[in-house]
């Protein structure tokens, strides 16, 4: 074949690869929605509708609640989902942090970073994570989300709350000292449930407002011999951490739910085989540990942190004893008559009795 010959072949073309934007910033996100956890807006924004449908999961339930709403400066999480040729559910998370930035990282496919001097956060799921709900939710919306929230809408302490007639009680202790338990046992007994292990502690308020998850209760196995309405419950799935079962509070009988609490004690749980009620009143120093304990490690954030922690100076601050979960009960019932009755509105009251005999 001549040279000439050759050149008037016609050769064929080299197929031409798909484009693919490397980085995946101008991927579409086509689904958007704002929810409202604990009464703060977050914008989230995604490729897959079942990030949403997750999202409701988590949140859906408290757009409704009586929290006055922050709608200005919504905090935004942009999320992503890859395609996945496994279903198998992605490994445990690791938090790494460096001053404002923060990221929760699975693997290479699975991760999200925050932002949290800006407010704003974006990761990547592989469709695998979709098929694993409860670890989506635990590890990378409601992880992510609260980083965000905790790095410029509240303070994080790891306590229960409950509140009776208005009058609520932070319940702190070590691991295991029973605040879930005892502050369920109290929702069962009429009082109001915020939250049964974490409270958030509102930045800018001028009375000590926690808020928190008041739509889901979070027991260790061994309440089931305590609690006859969750013997059946199985445990829920998690790559980590301590085995526990998660009940949502409207599949509990009778539990009133109050997102939002004015705290007027703080309690550091004392529970023993052999202890007998006791309130023991304390001062700041042994109390503060307990509070400080889910700081940010980095100043700045910390910072700011623990000034929220300031609105929580003027509360009454007890050690408290006990191990019978009705006769604990009976004494927070009476710690609360007594606060009622040196509170600023029994004060006033008397004052006008007085001006008025």
């Amino acid at each position: 074949m001549t040279t000439a010959a050759l050149h008037s072949m016609q050769l064929p073309r080299p197929i031409q690869e798909e484009q693919v934007e490397p980085l995946l910033a101008s991927d579409g996100f086509s689904f958007r929605r704002v929810f409202y956890p604990m009464g703060f807006a977050v914008e989230i924004e995604t490729n897959q509708a079942e990030i949403l449908a997750a999202a409701e999961e988590s949140w859906g339930e408290q757009d409704a609640i009586a929290v006055p709403r922050q709608i200005a400066g919504a905090l935004k999480l942009r999320v992503g989902v890859t395609p996945s040729s496994s279903s198998e559910c992605p490994p445990k998370t690791s938090v790494r942090a460096n001053g404002h930035l923060l990221s929760i990282i699975a693997d290479i496919e699975n991760f999200s970073v925050c932002d949290l001097q800006q407010g704003v956060a974006f990761g990547w799921v592989t469709e695998a994570a979709l098929h694993h709900r409860h670890y989506l939710r635990y590890h990378f919306l409601e992880a992510t989300v609260m980083c965000l929230l905790t790095g410029s809408r509240v303070t994080p302490v790891h306590a229960a709350c409950v509140s009776l007639n208005g009058f609520g009680l932070l319940l702190c202790g070590e691991s295991g000292a029973g605040k879930s338990t005892l502050a369920y046992a109290c929702a069962r007994a009429g009082w109001a449930l915020t939250t049964d292990d974490a409270s958030y502690v509102v930045w800018h308020s001028d009375q000590p407002h926690v808020r928190g998850n008041a739509h889901q209760v979070r027991f260790r196995p061994s309440a089931r011999d305590l609690f006859p309405e969750i013997r059946d419950r199985e445990l829920t799935p998690r790559t980590d951490g301590k085995p526990s079962i998660e009940v949502p509070t409207s599949e509990l009988p009778g539990i009133v739910k109050a997102p939002q609490a004015v705290v007027h004690a703080i309690l550091l749980l004392k529970r023993r085989a052999e202890a007998t009620v006791e309130l023991r009143e304390v001062d700041r120093r042994t109390v503060l540990p307990h509070l400080e304990g889910s700081l940010y490690p980095l100043e700045g954030i910390r910072q700011r942190q623990a000034a929220a922690l300031t609105s929580l100076d003027g509360v009454a601050l007890y050690e408290f004893h006990y191990r019978d979960l009705d006769c604990a009960i009976a004494q927070l019932e009476a710690l609360t008559e007594a606060l009622a009755k040196t509170s600023p509105e029994a004060r006033q009251t008397d004052d006008n009795t007085r001006t008025f005999a």
